[in-house]
């Protein structure tokens, strides 16, 4: 499963022992085969397939050294600042869940990779200790206070996903999926929460589905995990074995959560469709879990 997984797969050499030499970073910026991956307002100048861009006429922004594909330099730049006039005069921004269908797998990564750091960017301008504004450092893996020298590197927030599931009598089994009011109509998920401090990774599982679900939870098992930059997550995905059978929602996270049998979900339409019941997107951890499922029933 992990092989299929959307934004992972990336082919970059990050190049961390580049980050901490000025001189090399200015060198590769005014190299002619550097490129740029640009972002405005978390859409992706795509044009031509390619997801990367020789250095365009940008406006003053620090510039994120993402790593080397071959002897190309890649960097990330926000031109948010642009109005859209300006920005439509650079070339088509797309969305990154639309654009994942159409580019490869390592340039998918590359774009989320850029997303999520420039987000990180964004939302630490200032110091977090004293309030100072903050300036980036290391080719913009750091960023350093201006008045108390604090230093932040980026960070993700870590959250598991869970295909829960369980045996009938009869010998079926069932799998447990969710609706939530971020989710679209008729969308049906897997459930998921963040890792709290002082928990393990399985103990977040458990304690999800209890809280969520009132289920108790057995066996669990890891099957992958998936960068998810909307906006910061990164989705460690599980299957897990439920060891109670009556669901008792918790309606302030949930609207409503049932057993499916594999033939019921083989019913579901996509995400794009307008069926009655319907998938996660394909991009995500929680679609390639259920798909899994199914595929062994």
């Amino acid at each position: 499963m992990r092989r299929h997984l959307s934004y992972t797969g990336g082919d970059l050499d990050r190049g961390d022992r580049f980050r901490k030499l000025p001189e090399w970073i200015q060198e590769r910026l005014a190299h002619p085969s550097t490129l740029i991956a640009a972002v405005w307002r978390d859409r992706h100048l795509i044009a031509d397939s390619s997801v990367a861009h020789p250095l365009p006429q940008l406006p003053q922004s620090d510039l994120i050294f993402l790593g080397t594909r071959g002897d190309a330099a890649i960097f990330a730049a926000d031109v948010s600042s642009l109005d859209e006039e300006e920005a439509s005069a650079l070339g088509t921004f797309v969305d990154l869940r639309t654009a994942v269908h159409s580019v490869t797998a390592a340039d998918a990564a590359l774009l989320a990779y850029a997303r999520g750091i420039l987000h990180w960017h964004r939302n630490h301008q200032y110091c977090g200790r004293c309030g100072a504004e903050s300036r980036s450092e290391r080719a913009g893996h750091m960023r350093v206070c201006t008045r108390c020298a604090y230093e932040m590197f980026p960070a993700i927030s870590p959250a598991v996903i869970m295909l829960v599931e369980r045996r009938l009598e009869d010998g079926t089994r069932v799998c447990l999926l969710a609706r939530h009011g971020a989710l679209a109509k008729g969308v049906w998920s897997t459930i998921a929460g963040f890792v709290e401090p002082g928990e393990s990774l399985e103990e977040t599982v458990a304690r999800e589905a209890m809280e969520e679900t009132g289920l108790r939870i057995g066996a669990t098992v890891y099957r992958g995990s998936q960068p998810w930059p909307f906006p910061a997550s990164l989705m460690i995905g599980f299957r897990a074995e439920a060891e109670s059978h009556e669901i008792t929602i918790d309606t302030d996270e949930l609207e409503d959560a049932r057993w499916f049998t594999a033939a019921q979900l083989d019913a579901f339409g996509d995400w794009e469709s307008d069926a009655e019941y319907r998938l996660p997107r394909r991009d995500s951890i929680a679609r390639l879990l259920i798909d899994e499922w199914r595929s062994e029933q």
